[in-house]
Formats: structure tokens, sequence, C-alpha cells
């Protein structure tokens, strides 16, 4: 009996081996398919990078005169063939250049997004020189997806995270919701994105005026912004967050340029600045200017009746979207 058992047992352990070669077999096969499919994808975006460099040149060469007649035309099918090219982070950009034209300044305002396309394609096709974080932010702005697990597995940061702002923009049929929020402890800015279908409303659970203690999880990149909320510890008594001088903006902005060339927005909490038809200023005579959306922040002034107040704003090229206020008692008011 023993030696049956015996000659049974190495019968099934010969069995499985074969089993085992193909199920290592078909592993090696499948990260093989997904190693071919990255290459090819890298070669798809490399030649669409390639051809929107040429596509630049040729724009400058020419010049930009006829842009407000030809533009959108010339800028759809640049994206349709970004798209195709498996770049759809530049398509997109490609495809909000219309938004300058607008503008009274629109030459100068297009050549710098121009500028920036530029300096993307250059920096992708360099991206083997590239110190890592930048080199992350590069493929970000490409549009190479990073999975939300990637981010979770990261090393989070724990704080008290005032939530001090957010704005809903709709993007084709969609409905995109940016999160501002600021440390008290790290003094890090944090954005949460959510979407939602058109008619739809997104995430909610991050309202503004209110504080969080939770671990937030960063995407990566050269200046990280976009976070994800790893856990949620609670509630914390919330109040007035701690505020930036004025003067001191103009320096943040720069280190935040310096280290993400491509950044279009980024949160600011305000200490002790006073709402003016012009933007908001402070006792020294520092001032923001406006984005030319914003319009009269006729709320903005009726909360500060003329006084220094804290303002949570989002700082873009083109000028400040306050978001909220705290009144002298700290009441939260929504912009």
């Amino acid at each position: 009996m023993t030696k049956r058992w015996g000659q049974a047992a190495t019968r099934g352990t010969g069995d499985a081996e074969p089993g085992r070669d193909r199920a290592i077999a078909d592993a090696g096969g499948r990260a093989a398919a997904r190693r071919a499919q990255a290459e090819q994808r890298e070669a798809r975006v490399a030649a669409g990078l390639s051809e929107l460099e040429r596509w630049l040149a040729d724009q400058v060469a020419q010049g930009i005169a006829q842009a407000r007649q030809t533009g959108r035309a010339d800028w759809d099918d640049l994206a349709k063939r970004l798209i195709d090219a498996q770049a759809p982070g530049v398509a997109g950009t490609v495809a909000r250049l219309s938004r300058v034209l607008h503008a009274e300044d629109w030459p100068g305002l297009l050549l710098g997004e121009y500028a920036l396309l530029h300096l993307l394609a250059v920096a992708y096709r360099r991206a083997a020189t590239l110190p890592e974080p930048l080199r992350q932010t590069v493929r970000a702005r490409v549009g190479f997806p990073v999975t939300r697990e990637s981010v979770l597995a990261t090393a989070a940061v724990r704080d008290h995270w005032d939530v001090v702002g957010g704005r809903d923009e709709e993007q084709e049929r969609l409905v995109a919701r940016r999160v501002w929020l600021a440390g008290r402890t790290t003094g890090r800015a944090a954005m949460v994105l959510s979407f939602a279908p058109a008619g739809q409303s997104p995430d909610a659970s991050l309202a503004p005026g209110t504080t969080i203690d939770a671990d937030l999880a960063f995407y990566p990149g050269a200046s990280p912004l976009r976070a994800l909320v790893a856990e949620q510890h609670g509630l914390v008594e919330a109040g007035p967050p701690p505020g930036t001088k004025l003067s001191r903006v103009p320096a943040l902005i720069a280190e935040v340029l310096a280290a993400d060339p491509w950044t279009d927005s980024w949160p600011l909490v305000l200490a002790d600045v006073v709402p003016c038809l012009d933007g908001l200023a402070d006792e020294e005579g520092n001032a923001l200017p406006p984005h030319p959306s914003a319009g009269v922040p006729w709320r903005l002034l009726a909360v500060s009746g003329g006084r220094p107040v804290t303002v949570a704003a989002e700082w873009t090229p083109r000028g400040v979207l306050p978001l909220t206020a705290w009144d002298e008692e700290g009441g939260v008011v929504r912009l």
C-alpha cells in the first residue's frame, strides 16, 4: 500500500509540473505583451510630439496673425492627431487654446502657450536626462496615467487639512471638481479632484470651511499637488486657516513654476488682505490682480467692509480667483 501511495503521489506531482509551467509561461507571455504595448505607446507618443514640434515651428515661422480665423480648425485637427498618438494630456491643452482668443492681449498669450507646449515636447524627448520627479511631471502632463493604487501605496502625509475652497469646471460631458486643502502643520497645499457626468454633482464630502484630520497620498511629480484622501480620522475644530503674507506670494509662485513650469493654478491662503476693485491688496502696497473672469467681487467687498480679512484664492497666470473668505468673527463665506 505504501508503495502504491508513493507511486500515486509521484504521479500527482508530475501532473502538477506541466500546469505550473503553463502558468509561468502564460504570466511571462502577458508580461511580454504589456512591455510590447508600453513600448508601442512610447513610440507613438514620441512620434506625435515630434510632429507637434514641427507644427509649432511652422506656426512661429508663418506668424499667428490669422489665428482668430483659422486657429480653431487647426487646433482641433492637431488635437485629434495627438489623441491618435496616445498623448491625451497634450491634446487637451491644444484643444483649449481657443480660450486665449477672447483676450485683448491674445497674441502674447498664444505665444506663451506655444512655448509651454514646445517645452513639454522637448522635455519628453529628453526625459532620460531629467530628475525622476520632473520626469514624472512630464509624463503626467503628456497624459500617461497614474493608477489610484500606486498613489495610495506611497507614504501618506498626515495633517489637519483646512478645506479652503473648491471650483467646478465643465469638461466636455463631465464636471470636474477641484477642492483645495492646506495643511496646518506641514504648510503643504493639496488638490483633490473628482468627476461626475454633466448634470450631476461630484463628490461633496470635503466642504469648504471644514478641517479634517487625514492622511493624504500625493501623485508623483516635481511639485506635488494633486492628492487622494487615503484615510480620514475625523473632523477637527475649524476656523480661519493660517495665511501667507501677500509679499511672499511672488517667491512662492516662482518656486512652484521652477519645479513645474506647466502649473496653471495653485491655491493660496492670504492673511490680512483688503479686497478692492483691482484685486487683493495689503497695507504695504502689495497687490494681486483679479482673473479677467472674476468680475467685481461684490460679495467679498461686503464681507471685508474695507477691513483686512483672510481669503483663499486660486492663483492663475492671469490673476487670482477668490474662493472663500473668513469674516471678522471667523465665519466662512463661500464666494
